[in-house]
């Protein structure tokens, strides 16, 4: 339990850091939050808990595929902002057509039998 607690911990304070750092400048808070922190903590996170580089090498090979459509919010979102639509529903649709987006990969990778 201890050490998800500080998994969480300081999986929290990279994220108050982006935001605090966005709140100043958001070129170095998008600068920061496009780093792949999260997955370095989780590939250092599994490979302490399982010890097997196979194990992250698969993680590695997964997000590489889940990068695409994760971009669509990054596109969708100052689009629609800028067009007046409001926080809560541009990130609604956003996050929406986001999740779409991972659907189509998933379905595409169920259709054609997995992608290397």
């Amino acid at each position: 339990m201890g050490a998800l607690l500080v998994k969480a911990a300081v999986s929290g304070v990279i994220v108050a850091l982006v935001s605090e750092l966005a709140r100043r400048s958001a070129t170095a808070g998008a600068l920061l939050a496009s780093l792949p922190l999260t997955s370095v903590l989780a590939f250092v996170w599994l490979y302490r808990d399982t010890g097997d580089g196979a194990q992250v090498a698969a993680l590695a090979r997964e997000i590489a595929w889940m990068v695409p459509p994760s971009l669509i919010l990054f596109v969708v979102l100052p689009r629609l902002l800028g067009a007046g639509l409001s926080f809560p529903v541009a990130l609604a649709i956003g996050c929406a057509l986001t999740a779409a987006g991972y659907g189509a990969l998933l379905g595409l990778r169920t259709f054609f039998g997995g992608f290397a």
